[in-house]
């Protein structure tokens, strides 16, 4: 059974474990504006605290996955004072940070332009699928702007060198180019990419559902974090998980030559 939430912006359907979010303006390339914004904040916190859903495909209806942001929406813009900027881009980075954090793993597929902030949603996934008609560009600087908001997480994934190369020359990125630097996972052609992308959704589906969101959550902390204090984060996790029902269950299913109850689920 497939369950869907109506949305003004986006398209929302859930099918057993997977949800699907597909943004829905083909008509501007899927470029968000405040009320896209708005949705997938909400979708995101929401699909992040939902036991039901253990994998989530994000993508983009029409020719495009994202155009960045939507002309309409930078003409109300261009008249805000420094106080209106300030929130609506408050806005922008909790959207980064709800997709970024979402404790379900996110696969981004991506068929066509994906543009600016486009660029930056792809980026805050934990997979990025691409077709070879898709590209890539974090072109802000043509405008006289940055890309500030979604830089901690376009970096995370190219490093610090790459990021001032894009960020600064606004280039074009063919998908076989972001694949190179780190911001794409793959590349498949066009007719192949809805199959790799349920591929990988299955391979997902084999794995722990709490032990993939701890995964998450443990790139994010231990980044950066000193060797001293790191050693004892993570020998304090892996104690944890051992003694979970998870981790015992997975355990025994390994030693016992059987597969795991989350898998037999959802076979």
């Amino acid at each position: 059974m497939t369950a869907e939430k109506a949305f003004e912006t986006i398209i929302y359907q859930q099918e057993g474990p997977v949800a699907r979010v597909t943004l829905n303006r083909p008509v501007v390339h899927n470029a968000f504006n405040s009320a896209m914004i708005e949705e997938l904040i909400r979708i995101f916190t929401s699909i992040s605290n939902d036991k039901s859903v253990r994998v989530v495909v994000f993508g983009g209806s029409g020719k495009s996955f994202c155009a960045g942001a939507d002309l309409n929406w930078m003409r109300e813009i261009i008249k805000f004072s420094y106080e209106e900027n300030l929130r609506d881009s408050n806005r922008v980075a909790d959207m980064m940070e709800a997709i970024n954090f979402c404790r379900k793993p996110v696969i981004a597929k991506v068929q066509g332009a994906t543009l600016g902030g486009g660029t930056g949603l792809a980026a805050a996934c934990d997979l990025v699928i691409a077709s070879e008609a898709a590209f890539f560009s974090l072109s802000e600087v043509k405008i006289g702007l940055v890309p500030a908001c979604i830089a901690p997480y376009v970096i995370a994934r190219i490093g610090p060198g790459k990021a001032r190369e894009c960020f600064i020359t606004g280039e074009r990125l063919s998908a076989l180019k972001a694949v190179q630097i780190g911001l794409a996972t793959e590349v498949v052609s066009a007719d192949k990419l809805d199959s790799r992308v349920n591929e990988r959704v299955a391979e997902i589906l084999n794995n722990g559902p709490e032990a993939i969101a701890e995964a998450k959550a443990l790139v994010a902390s231990v980044t950066g974090m000193p060797i001293a204090e790191a050693k004892k984060h993570t020998a304090e996790i892996i104690a944890r998980l051992r003694i979970s029902p998870e981790g015992q269950e997975g355990m025994d299913a390994f030693l016992s030559m059987r597969k795991p109850k989350w898998v037999v689920a959802n076979d």
